[in-house]
């Protein structure tokens, strides 16, 4: 263990610490966000976007307020940014990034992947999101809008793909199998 990562682990302890003395937060409270965040991945994302492909009830809970169809489904979403998602339609394709940062809907699709974070990927998404999708193999018909959102610390976004065709009479487990990270950030798009 380096001398950087010894010192980082004792101020995370007396942090931790600290907040029990004062009653903010119990060891019990630390030791259970922690293990939601460790359990977090793109699988749970992938539940979502395949109810909303089969369950119009919950397709509009989930276009309404992420967070509670999180929630719904048993996502826990307490003391995280409110999540909001966004559609992709035949005529318009959200793209998801944080220009700051790596703001990322760890909640629901876990931690985020090292393009994500990365500059050349936050650049290039601004500056030319076709180029960007062409690099992750997605093609947007010309006629399509490309829509680049930001994710911040304040509010996270993640992307209902549109469900690909020959997918119809699938159940929500099978649905959930094709979908990918990328599909829910917008560089990919699900096939059957």
């Amino acid at each position: 263990m380096s001398v950087l990562q010894a010192d980082s682990d004792k101020l995370l302890t007396a942090v931790a610490r600290l907040l029990h003395e004062k009653n903010i937060v119990s060891p019990d409270e630390i030791t259970e966000r922690r293990a939601f965040t460790d359990a977090a991945n793109p699988g749970q994302g992938a539940r979502m976007v395949a109810r909303a492909w089969v369950d119009a009830e919950y397709r509009a809970l989930m276009l309404a307020d992420g967070a509670k169809a999180a929630e719904a489904l048993d996502i826990p979403m307490r003391g995280m940014p409110p999540l909001g998602v966004l559609e992709n339609t035949p005529l318009l394709h959200h793209l998801v990034v944080c220009t700051l940062c790596s703001c990322y809907p760890r909640a629901v699709l876990g931690y985020p992947p090292f393009w994500f974070k990365s500059a050349a990927y936050r650049a290039k998404a601004v500056r030319d999101p076709r180029g960007l999708l062409a690099d992750w193999g997605t093609r947007i018909q010309a006629e399509v809008q490309v829509r680049v959102v930001d994710s911040t610390a304040d509010y996270r976004w993640m992307v209902l793909p549109v469900r690909p065709v020959g997918t119809e009479g699938w159940d929500e487990a099978r649905l959930a199998k094709i979908v990918r990270d990328g599909d829910m950030i917008g560089v990919t798009v699900p096939s059957a």
